[in-house]
């Protein structure tokens, strides 16, 4: 049992480390953009490619992340990726032009697309079913906390210190995770990976390239419209044409068959539903707090920061929450609750005391990261050992497009705001009808999660004494 319990702990612990590091990253390098453009002697709006090129780079990548960590073996491919995280962070830190640091985030995603799909699968084959959803608390919560400690952190070393060390301070992350990762993680592979699929990796690659990076700039005037249009169209295209090339070949590199599983199909279409309202958020609440309603980037920072204290706060709470009450009534309850809290935030105005904005975030944090960890652990539910790899690298890739589709969400809806309101300055009045709309968005998955059985994931979550009792016809 100690065995056990160290697993459940120390090695999302370990993963969590990676995922900590590529969050923070991502969040704490749109804070510097200015101070690194006057350095590098660059266009502000060029340097927007240090953030696209990663993405594209992790979009191209993240398919290929379950059969090569099936091929090499998961520790392997595991450390290696934080090994090539590590060094584009320092590549990033050291670079001289725009050009360098473009070259250097892609490296960067091409690490960061292995990390976090393969740390995942990590924990997933080294963590007993029914410790998993304590072991995916703890994994989630970094997922929480990197995108709003950015800010906090990313402002914090350009005022002070230089912009190269929003990457060097990446460097001994990566150590840790290396040393940890080599002493306490076995090197488990999957003996029948089949041969590796190029034709459809291609396919895939071009398609979540052109579905990722067009959902990136929309909203944002970083590209015409018909660019926009051309890369989400394209991207469209390549994806059908994997599906059909699937029909023909038995070792897909995406397989899609997965979804035929309820949970799976659950936790995939209805989470990323309920991402894209979510995932809108980071986007639109430091705008309205700091544009619309005049804060500084630090208090912006810090009221943002109870969202990431109270993901905190359910870590500990998420394993007796939903072995009391099951994954379908905590999925249902919880989504409602969280598009009340997304919608809430409409009623925030400048007047509003810190206080209660402070409080509002904190308990909406709690239930958000309550409903990640939820899906993420759901989703392996009724999923072979066989075939875990495989349902990783789906999850990994429809994580990543919600999210880039919730900030697209986010830039469209007020980009339309303003064309309604015929201005380009935004106001404090601005921001209401967004949050309504994210808000009915994420409302939108409760249709993929009423019809779940309410002892759907019972070995999960522990309800397997509701099961049997259910089984026998007796009330649970």
């Amino acid at each position: 049992m100690a065995s056990l319990s160290r697993n459940s702990t120390l090695i999302p612990l370990i993963i969590a480390c990676a995922l900590f590091m590529e969050n923070l990253d991502g969040s704490i390098i749109a804070t510097a953009l200015p101070s690194i453009a006057r350095s590098l002697h660059a266009d502000p709006l060029h340097l927007n490619l240090a953030i696209t090129s990663y993405m594209f780079s992790l979009a191209v990548f993240i398919p290929l992340s379950g059969w090569v960590a099936d091929r090499y073996g998961a520790r392997t491919v595991f450390r290696a990726a934080i090994v090539v995280f590590t060094l584009g962070s320092i590549c990033c830190g050291l670079s001289g032009s725009l050009w360098q640091l473009v070259s250097s985030r892609i490296l960067q995603g091409m690490g960061g697309a292995m990390m976090v799909p393969v740390g995942r699968l990590v924990m997933l084959r080294a963590v007993p079913r029914s410790e998993l959803v304590g072991a995916m608390a703890w994994l989630t919560t970094p997922a929480m906390i990197g995108p709003v400690l950015g800010p906090l952190v990313g402002g914090f070393i350009v005022t002070y210190s230089s912009w190269r060390w929003i990457f060097f301070v990446n460097v001994p992350i990566g150590l840790l995770g290396i040393i940890l990762t080599t002493i306490f993680i076995e090197n488990t592979r999957e003996t029948s990976s089949g041969p590796l699929d190029m034709k459809g990796f291609l396919l895939m690659a071009f398609s979540l390239a052109g579905l990722v990076f067009g959902f990136e700039t929309v909203g944002r005037k970083l590209l015409p419209t018909s660019s926009v249009v051309a890369l989400l169209i394209c991207g469209t295209i390549c994806l059908v044409l994997y599906v059909l090339h699937t029909r023909r070949i038995r070792h897909p590199i995406i397989d899609f068959s997965l979804l035929k599983l309820q949970t799976y199909r659950a936790s995939i279409v209805g989470g990323s539903l309920f991402r894209v309202g979510i995932g809108a958020l980071p986007f639109l609440l430091p705008l309205m707090l700091q544009y619309g309603f005049g804060l500084s980037a630090a208090t912006s920072g810090m009221l943002t920061f109870a969202s990431a204290a109270g993901a905190l706060l359910m870590k500990m709470s998420a394993t007796p929450i939903i072995r009391k009450l099951g994954f379908r009534t905590v999925l249902v309850g919880d989504t409602i609750l969280n598009s009340l809290f997304l919608a809430g935030c409409s009623l925030f105005h400048p007047t509003t005391p810190h206080l209660i904005i402070f409080a509002f975030l904190l308990v909406g944090g709690f239930f958000r990261s309550l409903q990640f960890t939820s899906l993420n652990t759901l989703a392996y539910a009724e999923v072979p050992n066989s075939l875990i790899s495989r349902a990783n690298t789906l999850y990994s890739m429809g994580q990543q497009l919600s999210l880039s589709m919730g900030v697209a969400t986010g830039a469209l809806l007020l980009n339309l705001t303003l064309a309604w309101n015929h201005t380009t300055i935004l106001g404090a009045q601005d921001f209401w009808p967004s949050y309504l709309v994210v808000g009915a968005l994420s409302l939108a998955a409760i249709f993929f999660f009423l019809p779940l059985s309410p002892y759907a994931g019972a070995e999960l979550s522990g309800r397997v004494q509701g099961v049997a009792s259910a089984k026998h016809g007796d009330p649970a």
